[in-house]
């Protein structure tokens, strides 16, 4: 049964997609699950969130608008905002050319409702719909993008903020959703067609030439005295090195989870899919800025206008965020232990993997688009990474034996990385895993399913950095 990210189209591509054999009980029960969890509430119709081809102004007034595909005909598509607790229910259309999904990135939700193809639901064709209807556990910032050819349909847009508010929000003057974004455009704003480069897909993966935030080249808005400035990383690739200027604060939560400690807004590293919430406050005179730190120095990516806003003093250092329901660690000496061996990619020395099976050299997985592995096989697996208990407390080291960064996302559950000192960082669903690196993180696994564990540079995952676990 296919699962997975489907394929790269280009000539040296063949179309595949990644293959899991299931039982035909297992497929029943995995189609009647869905079927109940797709079952429209009683007494009313969900709102939809379409997903579209349209324009957007990405570059300054003298270019024509770039095409794009959009959710609610907007990019970033638009901001879901709810309590915690509140169901979420939204009816997904897709009118795009070819199949999609939603992925609720970050949510702890039921598993039908994940949005991975094949693994969670079957991608919604051209023309079909999906009802996503669940809880929200957790408040913090999240996010949504589709699971289908991530690589080329985020490539185009599509993405939206999902915001869960805390049931006592933090008093500040504005609550601030900034999503960071890069795109590559040609000389007069058209969008890059040839999303599937090798190059790109073997290297760092896709990165943008033109960077915005919330669809915006120059965005610009007028300060207030006090805001929570909800980041972001939307990009396929790009880690971003953020910073303020005229703006002094705190980091208050990581990945949605709040911090125990909330700690001085320096230099913000956010890799693909990661988010930081910052409370801050103004104290510059004219102006003041969001600042992405590049090779040649820092560029102001948004402006805030100070006016009068600035305060005499500067706000004192914010309360902790109250924390979310995710279950405590339980013994970590005792926790069960995975080694995943993070393989290939350009000036990697994999000579080849396992491919549907059947071992390849090198030069052979290039030709059908794989280029990374996991622990010696490229793409998905017939059998999970680890099958765990319910309530298990698991332990997986990521050894990166590539000359690239890769940004490690675990479905449905939050974890934390293990320091050098054994004792457990802050809570998070994405990792960034430098070059030569050893990560290991640790997660009870609490939410019953089949879950995805993948790279979310996106190039990297459909080139072969994807595993799953089942609970």
């Amino acid at each position: 049964m296919p699962r997975g990210e489907a394929a790269i189209s280009h000539a040296h591509r063949p179309h595949r997609e990644y293959r899991l054999t299931l039982s035909r009980r297992d497929f029943l029960a995995a189609t009647a699950t869905l079927a109940l969890g797709a079952a429209a509430p009683a007494g009313a119709a969900a709102p939809q969130l379409r997903a579209a081809p349209a324009t957007a102004r990405l570059a300054q007034a003298q270019y024509p608008e770039t095409a794009v595909w959009a959710n609610g005909g907007q990019v970033p598509g638009p901001t879901l905002r709810l309590p915690q607790g509140a169901r979420l229910s939204r009816r997904f259309v897709n009118a795009l050319p070819q199949a999609s999904t939603v992925h609720w990135h970050g949510i702890r939700i039921a598993n039908p409702m994940d949005g991975v193809p094949d693994l969670t639901q079957p991608a919604v064709p051209p023309g079909g719909e999906f009802l996503y209807d669940f809880t929200l556990p957790d408040a913090g910032t999240y996010w949504y993008h589709p699971h289908n050819r991530t690589w080329e349909q985020m490539a185009r847009g599509l993405c939206g903020p999902l915001i869960v508010e805390e049931p006592k929000p933090p008093q500040v003057d504005r609550d601030e959703v900034l999503i960071v974004d890069d795109w590559r455009l040609t000389a007069d704003a058209g969008s890059d067609e040839s999303p599937g480069h090798m190059g790109d897909w073997s290297h760092a993966g896709r990165l943008g030439n033109w960077i915005t935030v919330n669809g915006n080249g120059d965005l610009r808005l007028a300060a207030r005295r006090s805001e929570r400035l909800r980041l972001v990383n939307a990009a396929n690739a790009r880690v971003f090195e953020l910073g303020l200027k005229g703006l002094e604060g705190w980091v208050v939560a990581l990945d949605g989870q709040p911090l125990e400690h909330p700690q001085p807004a320096g230099r913000i590293t956010l890799a693909p899919a990661q988010r930081a919430d910052l409370i801050v406050d103004v104290t510059g005179e004219a102006e003041a800025f969001l600042v992405s730190f590049e090779r040649d120095g820092g560029y102001a990516i948004a402006t805030f206008s100070i006016g009068d806003t600035a305060r005499p003093e500067p706000l004192s250092t914010p309360s902790p965020l109250p924390a979310n329901p995710v279950p405590r660690l339980g013994d970590l000496e005792a926790a069960r232990r995975v080694r995943l061996h993070m393989q290939g990619g350009a000036m990697g020395w994999m000579a080849g993997a396992t491919l549907d099976g059947e071992r390849l050299g090198i030069r052979e997985l290039v030709d059908k688009g794989m280029v990374w592995a996991f622990s010696g096989i490229a793409g998905m697996t017939d059998r999970p990474l680890v099958t765990a208990a319910r309530g298990e407390t698991v332990r997986i080291a990521m050894v990166s034996d590539t000359a690239w960064p890769h940004a490690m996302h675990l479905h449905g559950h939050h974890f934390r990385r293990i320091g050098q000192n054994g004792q457990p960082g802050p809570l998070r669903d994405t990792e960034l895993v430098n070059r030569g690196e050893t990560a290991e993180i640790a997660f009870v696994a609490d939410n019953p399913g089949d879950w995805l564990l993948h790279c979310h540079m996106l190039e990297h995952a459909a080139a072969g950095m994807m595993t799953w676990l089942r609970v």
